[in-house]
């Protein structure tokens, strides 16, 4: 288990709670009670670190290591019925983006999302999460499949941006992820996105447009990583913390500015503190919103959406 700079508490909680098992294990002095006094301890203190975490706390933890991503949650979800489709039909297979068709119960969904590596090797062939033209083209190509029979999107989004490599802008980069925008807001199923992770520019947009834009409790979502906020506006990143907060990037942030419609609650600890129990949760609420969207004919679902989305913003004539 890895530990982030403000969890260190909890480490050392759960180091004393583990010696004080050992004790009890391998000498005759009952150590009971003091075990009960560091676990209603330990209890205490991850409450109180997790119900007041800064933005930049919640940014540390949208990236943890053992946080689940795209695949994680497809393979939970849709077990061995996921198909995993291949290719943008002009330049290549983009390993950072994964699309294919599964199943929750007896629905078939078309899954796309970003997918980020677990180690040096598997971040290098998956490009760190950051997609080039050819995976936004992929995406769109998967979606246009599931419009055409009548298939619902779920999209997963979790990268730190589109790829931002000259050949990357070659082939257009900027187009791919325009066009995605503008087919999605017209696709004629329901499309659900669901921010699992990091929501980081146009790289979160490309496949973000959605009628229900869910996002985990300690997901985030904005232009910009506070990172290269904090070195355009201050040349350093010394000043990320601050660029944090001054982007209003959490999901309560982004519930109340409305660019999301509701917030998944997480499990004490993060996504990767309790797994099962996060995909249940996703599990369920891709199932209850196709259930409320399935009664919208296609008309309906592309004037709703398009309204919702023309609604965003604060403009003065």
């Amino acid at each position: 288990m890895e530990y982030l700079d403000f969890e260190l508490p909890i480490k050392e909680l759960e180091d004393q709670l583990q010696k004080c098992m050992v004790i009890g294990e391998e000498s005759d002095v009952d150590v009971s009670e003091t075990c009960q006094q560091i676990e209603k301890k330990l209890v205490e203190t991850r409450k109180d670190i997790y119900k007041n975490l800064t933005a930049w706390q919640r940014v540390q933890l949208s990236r943890h290591p053992n946080r689940p991503y795209t695949m994680d949650y497809i393979n939970a979800i849709c077990g061995d019925t996921f198909l995993e489709l291949h290719g943008d039909r002009t330049v290549k297979d983009d390993k950072a983006m994964i699309g294919g068709l599964g199943k929750i119960g007896d629905q078939s969904y078309m899954f796309v999302g970003q997918q980020k590596g677990y180690n040096t090797k598997t971040r290098q062939y998956r490009n760190f999460g950051m997609a080039n033209p050819e995976g936004y083209r992929k995406a769109l190509r998967l979606m246009k499949s599931a419009e055409k029979f009548g298939i619902p999107v779920v999209s997963f989004v979790d990268t730190p941006g589109a790829y931002p490599g000259i050949e990357a802008e070659e082939r257009g980069q900027g187009e791919a992820i325009a066009r995605n925008i503008l087919e999605m807001t017209r696709l004629k199923v329901p499309i659900i996105v669901i921010i699992i992770g990091e929501g980081a520019s146009g790289g979160a947009l490309g496949i973000g447009v959605g009628d229900k834009v869910l996002m985990l409790e300690n997901a985030w979502f904005s232009v910009i990583s506070p990172e290269n906020c904090s070195s355009i506006l201050w040349r350093s990143w010394e000043y990320k913390e601050k660029a944090a907060e001054a982007l209003k990037l959490t999901a309560s942030d982004s519930k109340r500015i409305k660019v999301v419609d509701e917030i998944i609650k997480e499990p004490v600890g993060g996504a990767h503190s309790n797994r099962e129990k996060t995909f249940d949760t996703v599990k369920n609420k891709i199932s209850s919103h196709f259930e409320e969207l399935k009664k919208l004919s296609p008309k309906e679902l592309v004037k709703t959406r398009m309204e919702k989305y023309a609604e965003m913003g604060v403009f003065n004539g």
